[in-house]
């Protein structure tokens, strides 16, 4: 069986100038780039870049989904916009976890399952994802949240943790 991977991101608050477009095409000659994304798929190798320091560097929103099973997706935000604190009440640091970068915070949503069937293509899926980040910014705490409930389904959250407030929108 072959191995695929897809590996996305993409620059929402600001374009890349092109000196930092050429510092990734230094990464990967195959790679789509433009001034508000990375997109590559790899069916052999692997990513060469560091995908924390690109968040922290470079973009907004990332998503990584591989055939066997790993889904990653990542949003960087302003910390004016999105409080660290109040977004660690959510995260168990597993399947999702939550860093300061500087004037950003960066959420980590990350999930291993078992592939079952034909596996996800990665084309398309970020830009449905994207507007959890403007969701968040607007203080909508749903999405952590629900990335509170995968820690719990995934075994991520102790048993005796007291469970995060349930933000409006969302039934207990």
């Amino acid at each position: 069986m072959s191995e695929y991977r897809y590996y996305e991101f993409q620059a929402i608050d600001r374009p890349l100038t092109a000196a930092e477009m050429a510092t990734l095409r230094n990464y990967s000659t195959r790679a789509r780039i433009t001034p508000t994304s990375f997109v590559n798929e790899y069916h052999w190798g692997d990513f060469k870049g560091d995908t924390d320091a690109w968040m922290a560097k470079y973009f907004d929103a990332f998503l990584h989904l591989t055939n066997w099973g790993t889904r990653i997706f990542k949003l960087r935000l302003p910390s004016r916009l999105l409080s660290a604190d109040t977004t660690e009440l959510y995260c168990d640091g597993e399947c999702c976890a939550v860093r300061r970068k500087g004037d950003h915070v960066v959420l980590s949503f990350n999930l291993e399952e078992e592939p079952g069937g034909e596996w996800e293509e990665g084309s398309g899926q970020l830009a449905a994802l994207v507007p959890v980040r403007a969701e968040l910014a607007r203080g909508d705490q749903r999405a952590l949240y629900l990335g509170w409930l995968l820690g719990v389904q995934q075994g991520a959250v102790d048993s005796d943790e007291v469970e995060p407030a349930v933000p409006p929108g969302l039934v207990s």
